[in-house]
């Protein structure tokens, strides 16, 4: 088996030496204050995991270095290729190329509850491959999700996901950890260019257990705006239509690596 590795051409900008065995990789897009807010939080806990930005060019004023440099953010990315799955690809390409043991997740919309970063270093620690953050699991927390999304994440992702041999209660929650063994593991291969809207958040944690690799949830917060206003790209018809069809698509195997002669 042929090993793809297809990283999207990305510019650079680092502001400290690797300073941890694992990163956080927060991927974002025009977020705003969202982001702003959210590095706020996570600046007394950067000595724990480098926080490492994938951004895809934002022009909101939201990535100004100086600031980065200030909430202790280790490195910034940036891509003009489009696609939430584009800039997660490059953010774990960065990872493995420093080196790093490991790689945490979480989108940069300020929805998630940042607080358990330390459990997800843990489940590392402790020798697992895959750990999962639950808003939705016994100690996790949700507050003003909307329905559509409550109804769509509990009964039709989750169960199709489950296929894959274990039961994730909260699938597309992007706070998640995932070892180097998984992630360099010639089976699994994320960085292919395929992986450009939003399959690799499910091929991932599918994969993961269909293989048998070491997977746990544990609880974790997240909170939507008391306004009712919903901080995502994921609006229209047609993106909610190529989020099933690729959740689909990743059940029927269609994204896993081929065997060649």
């Amino acid at each position: 088996m042929t090993t793809a590795w297809e990283t999207p051409a990305y510019e650079t900008h680092a502001f400290f030496q690797k300073r941890t065995r694992y990163c956080v990789v927060i991927v974002i897009w025009n977020e705003g204050e969202r982001i702003i807010n959210q590095l706020r939080r996570m600046q007394p806990r950067s000595t724990m995991a480098d926080i490492i930005i994938a951004d895809g060019r934002s022009t909101d004023g939201s990535t100004h270095q100086d600031f980065l440099r200030e909430m202790g953010v280790r490195t910034l990315l940036i891509t003009d290729e489009r696609g939430l799955c584009t800039a997660t690809r490059m953010g774990l390409a960065y990872a493995i190329e420093q080196g790093y043991e490991g790689v945490i997740t979480i989108d940069g919309n300020g929805k998630d509850g940042v607080e358990a970063l330390p459990d997800f270093i843990k489940g590392l620690d402790d020798g697992y491959d895959l750990v999962q953050g639950s808003r939705f699991m016994k100690g996790g927390v949700h507050k003003n999700t909307p329905l559509e999304r409550y109804v769509g994440v509990r009964y039709v992702i989750a169960p199709l996901i489950a296929l894959g041999g274990f039961w994730y209660s909260d699938p597309t929650n992007a706070f998640r950890a995932m070892s180097m063994r998984f992630l360099k593991d010639p089976r699994v291969q994320p960085m292919r260019r395929e992986f450009v809207r939003f399959n690799l958040q499910f091929y991932l944690i599918y994969l993961a257990a269909q293989l048998g690799f070491k997977i746990k949830d544990i609880p974790v917060v997240r909170v939507y705006p008391d306004d009712a206003s919903i901080p995502t790209k994921i609006v229209s018809l047609h993106s909610k239509y190529l989020i099933i069809r690729e959740l689909i698509l990743t059940v029927l195997g269609r994204y896993s690596p081929k065997e060649t002669a």
